[in-house]
């Protein structure tokens, strides 16, 4: 014996006719929610890709309503037990067409109709443990989180025993509760102690502090200058005034000529 018809199953519904979109792409939507939570059915037709996914979602959260408002039903209970699309009527339209013809145009319309039912037992059991799993997960991290926060970083086992965290565990945790100025503080602190390593790829008169940089003493070159040769002043006498511009290269004679050399060479010339 085969089961009710679709349009004869228990629950509540809900019915859009003449909607205008073909059943053939309504179908492929109400496929996606067909025997699925309401609430899941609701978070599928959101994101789908259909426009048609907007028409279907009025029509469920109708169905939704008359079972909250007319049967007394919890919408967390409920679940989609039946959705189908028949055709309604067709609107013929004309476009006309090369040599006086003319060519038919139809435009398609469909009944929607979505079936909301409370879940059976086992299903709503299954459910129900599976929200009350996720609700305490989402309070573990809350509370998780919460003691991070405040500095205990102690599991759920050493809690229960009463393991009190260490002193050092407190203290690495208390500077990051601040606002983070003191650390921001001891960090350039620090790094204004660390020593200024150079780039061994740079080139050393490059940059501020490099031979470049340095300006050249004119005092140390005039002092050099000035004492000449240390073996020539070695051998001078304490007592001489002669300079290094009145000494001969050699013999420590005048580069001027004497009156009696500059007259013979005179006369040679004459």
């Amino acid at each position: 014996m085969t089961g009710p018809k679709t349009n004869e199953r228990p629950g509540t519904k809900a019915v859009l006719r003449h909607s205008r979109v073909a059943a053939n792409k309504a179908r492929e939507v109400l496929d996606l929610i067909r025997n699925k939570p309401v609430r899941e059915a609701e978070a599928i037709l959101r994101f789908a890709e259909r426009d048609v996914a907007q028409v279907v979602g009025k029509v469920l959260h109708s169905a939704i309503a008359n079972a909250e408002n007319n049967d007394d039903q919890e919408a967390e209970e409920l679940y989609v037990s039946a959705c189908f699309a028949d055709e309604g009527t067709t609107i013929k339209r004309w476009r006309p067409r090369a040599r006086g013809r003319a060519t038919r145009i139809r435009k398609r319309t469909s009944h929607i109709t979505v079936v909301v039912s409370r879940m059976p037992s086992a299903q709503l059991e299954r459910t129900q443990a599976r929200r009350r799993a996720e609700q305490l997960a989402e309070r573990a991290r809350r509370v998780a989180g919460a003691r991070r926060a405040e500095g205990d970083t102690r599991t759920r086992a050493e809690r229960r025993s009463g393991v009190q965290p260490s002193a050092a565990e407190v203290d690495a945790v208390e500077p990051a509760a601040g606002d983070g100025g003191d650390l921001e503080v001891a960090g350039r602190e620090a790094a204004a102690e660390l020593p200024v390593v150079p780039d061994p790829r740079q080139d050393p008169g490059d940059g501020p502090g490099g031979a470049d940089d340095v300006a050249p003493d004119h005092s140390a070159a005039g002092s050099v200058a000035a004492e000449g040769d240390p073996e020539e002043n070695a051998t001078a006498p304490a007592g001489s005034t002669e300079t290094m511009a009145d000494a001969g290269p050699e013999t420590g004679e005048g580069h001027s000529a004497s009156p009696e050399t500059t007259g013979e060479g005179a006369g040679e010339e004459q």
